[in-house]
């Protein structure tokens, strides 16, 4: 098995990946519209919209597979520094992964449309090659391969993005996209449980669910490098998405500063209790009461994945940018409102452990998943404004993932106490308290902006 990972797919795999890439790059067709074109959606349009959201779902929930499954584990025969080892394996990956997102404000506003699809690839090649290492290394000196395997991956959603934004139907795509990452959080874990089911180590587990991947990841990044890009009716009704420089992100940051700076605090609660559910799924089950089979997580996914995609996705109905930057925010509150209808009924025992999870992803994906679908792409669309989503998204990422390193050293490092279940709902109450008063100043804002 193990060399069935680092030999037999790892180089070979790649290969392919770059071959893939090169092949479609080459045949990519033409479909540049004249700007007389009617803004009524077609069947190219269509057919190319289906194709978009196979390709960036498929990519990134196979990347998700270099990230995950380790968290299925629970390394519970080592400790360091009077800590547990999953918890620090956690914080080493996260990180890198928000170390990421810093490099990724510079790096995703920058970077050129061709240059994409092969940055994703040699993207996964590293985080692979550091999963390699991790079951090479012993322990606790391999939870530095973890820091290395987060690196990378951080940068691969705003590549993808880019592939679907300024769009008429960017925000259907983009739910799409928002489906992988929560279904393949479950879905992924439950690869990593079976794989420890049937005899594979802990150590070597993560690099044997990333290399079952790796072969699909090729193929779909393939599919995103034939994609055509925003025809003329695309970009009157959404703007034309240009890269920016240094000067042009801090212009458009001081412009719209206070509703950013909401937005921004939103963002990183939400992350914070997305990444604590996400990673510490077991434990709160177990915290729950349960004890959580292989396939817990993904049908608990599914349903939020469903409910958050048609909620989302909608938007894509609204042709008035304005308006529908208005409603993606009310859906943040929805999310909201459903967080304080999961903690009330997990407290006064009216409701079960699957449903309190269930109400919780779903509270907390429905504002995360408009600000990658709604907010940015109609914010960028209604101003007008020379820039592209991948910005924005990083610096909210960034300040998120930020969030949720300090939340795992205060937790672990300056001793404060409490099982995972009782962090959780911690989080949900500060989250639905914070997000609140920020959702009301941000819509207040945007309101009185004359754009």
């Amino acid at each position: 098995m193990i060399c069935f990972v680092s030999s037999g797919m790892f180089i070979p795999g790649f290969s392919i990946c770059e071959f893939v890439c090169e092949m479609s790059m080459k045949s990519q067709p033409d479909f540049s519209e004249s700007a007389s074109r009617r803004s009524t959606l077609g069947s190219r349009d269509f057919f190319w919209g289906g194709w978009a959201v196979i390709a960036a779902f498929g990519c990134y929930f196979c990347m998700y597979a270099f990230r995950k499954p380790f968290t299925a584990a629970s390394f519970t025969d080592t400790q360091l520094w009077g800590v547990d080892y999953k918890t620090v394996l956690v914080t080493a990956q996260v990180l890198g992964y928000t170390i990421s997102k810093f490099v990724g404000i510079k790096i995703i506003a920058e970077m050129r449309p061709e240059r994409r699809a092969i940055t994703i690839v040699w993207l996964v090649a590293v985080a692979l090659t550091a999963l390699v290492l991790f079951g090479l290394v012993p322990r606790p000196w391999n939870l530095i391969c973890l820091f290395f395997n987060g690196l990378p991956l951080g940068m691969v959603f705003g590549l993808v993005l880019g592939f679907l934004e300024g769009r008429r139907l960017t925000e259907a795509l983009t739910a799409g996209l928002c489906a992988s990452f929560i279904l393949a959080d479950g879905v992924t874990k439950s690869v990593g449980t079976w794989l420890l089911q049937v005899g594979v180590s802990e150590d070597w587990m993560p690099a044997v669910a990333g290399g079952i991947f790796l072969l699909p990841l090729g193929i779909f990044v393939g599919m995103l490098m034939r994609l055509p890009g925003p025809n003329d009716a695309d970009i009157d009704a959404r703007a034309q998405r240009f890269t920016m420089n240094r000067s042009e992100r801090w212009q458009f940051l001081f412009r719209y500063a206070l509703g950013i700076a909401m937005f921004v605090v939103i963002y990183l609660v939400v992350t914070v209790l997305r990444s604590i559910r996400a990673d510490f799924q077991p434990e709160i089950w177990q915290g729950l009461g349960g004890t959580p089979d292989s396939g817990v997580f993904t049908r608990t996914e599914m349903w939020v994945a469903l409910g958050v995609v048609l909620a989302n996705g909608s938007t894509v109905l609204i042709r008035n940018n304005r308006w529908a930057f208005f409603v993606s925010l009310a859906t943040c509150g929805v999310g909201f409102g459903l967080l304080v209808v999961a903690l009330l009924g997990h407290e006064y025992r009216v409701i079960s452990g699957f449903t309190f999870m269930v109400l919780v992803g779903l509270g907390l994906y429905l504002p995360y998943v408009a600000f990658h679908t709604t907010v940015f792409e109609r914010l960028i669309a209604m101003t007008r404004e020379r820039g592209n989503i991948g910005f924005l998204m990083y610096v909210v990422d960034a300040i998120g993932y930020l969030g949720y390193v300090g939340v795992m050293v205060s937790r672990n490092f300056v001793g404060v106490s409490g099982n995972m279940l009782d962090l959780l709902i911690a989080t949900c109450w500060v989250t639905v308290t914070l997000s609140g008063i920020c959702l009301v100043v941000g819509v207040c804002y945007f309101a009185r902006l004359k754009v």
